[in-house]
């Protein structure tokens, strides 16, 4: 076989590269003349990835809720990628925030549509049967959920409603005891913290107080009012951000409320959940009024927020 000039290019390119490194190009040459094809199913390990569902319970459709489960996991370790290149960008333009965002509205979009395999994809009866074997483990304890609502806006912004004004200028440590979320595992009768909410804190506190710490200049809403300072944004990422907003603080939790509507409704007395969070108070927005860009808001829509997808989503059921 002759040399191509082509091939003499890439061998330079390699030889000047490897130099550079203090390395024998010759050596890499060797390994990758013995090195194996990669397969597809080696490459994204197949055979661990679907060798990690180990359901509790003979229910079939246990499999089903842990396969789910997974999947919403992998999706949001796509939009922290996301976060951290926008976080990480120098300089930051709004082109490129923008672009970012999509993806992320891209992926939360895919979630929210796919969500009705919770909602209609299991049977209720062994759904009911087989969640009593996971207590107290509860999707309330989403790590990676947390961070992303920590880096899409001021960490002041996910503090229960009634303590934000109060706490907009306490130390992020104070805020944290005030997270909207720690009020729905919390126990109505007594206020004490489940043992769910105990078990979320202790693996997670330090981690998301030093990433509120960390992006206290660099978190969604600082770094769109940063742009507005310069008059470096644009209407497609002020766009792009309501819809962040309306999907992450609308569209998902309002899909675990169809969902938690549907399995756990029961009259006279709903059926508890799982970690024994307060799902009725927890999940419908209008009750949270959680907000990550407020100014991007007129004073109606905050005060109606989330009000006509409930009673469109109740109204459906």
């Amino acid at each position: 076989m002759s040399i191509t000039p082509e091939i003499e290019a890439r061998l330079a390119q390699l030889q000047e590269k490897y130099e550079a490194m203090g390395q024998d190009m010759i050596s890499y040459l060797d390994g990758l003349l013995h090195a194996d094809f990669l397969t597809y199913w080696d490459y994204i390990h197949l055979d661990t990835l679907l060798s990690l569902q180990s359901p509790k319970t003979p229910f079939p459709d246990e499999e089903i809720f842990i396969m789910y489960h997974q999947i919403t996991e992998l999706y949001f370790k796509l939009m922290l990628h996301e976060c951290k290149q926008i976080t990480e960008q120098q300089p930051l333009t709004a082109d490129f925030f923008t672009a970012r965002v999509k993806r992320i509205n891209r992926y939360f979009e895919a979630l929210t549509q796919s969500f009705e395999i919770m909602v209609d994809g299991m049977e209720k009866e062994q759904f009911l049967q087989f969640r009593m074997s996971l207590l107290p483990a509860s999707g309330f304890q989403s790590g990676q959920y947390r961070m992303i609502e920590i880096y899409a806006t001021d960490f002041i912004n996910l503090v229960d409603k009634g303590k934000r004004e109060e706490l907009r200028s306490a130390p992020i440590e104070e805020q944290f005891d005030f997270l909207y979320w720690k009020f729905g595992a919390t126990e109505l009768s007594t206020g004490k913290k489940t043992l769910t909410l105990k078990q979320f804190e202790k693996k997670y506190a330090k981690t998301f107080i030093e990433l509120a710490k960390a992006n206290t200049e660099l978190n969604f809403n600082a770094l769109l009012q940063q742009l507005q300072y310069n008059g470096q944004s644009t209407q497609k990422l002020e766009d792009e951000l309501r819809w962040l907003d309306v999907n992450v603080n609308v569209n998902w939790p309002l899909s675990h409320y169809k969902s938690a509507v549907r399995y756990l409704e029961r009259k006279p007395e709903e059926i508890k959940a799982t970690g024994g969070t307060n799902w009725q108070k927890y999940l419908p927005p209008r009750f949270q009024k959680r907000i990550f860009y407020p100014e991007l808001w007129t004073p109606e829509q905050m005060e109606n927020w989330g009000k006509a997808w409930v009673e469109s989503v109740l109204r459906g059921i």
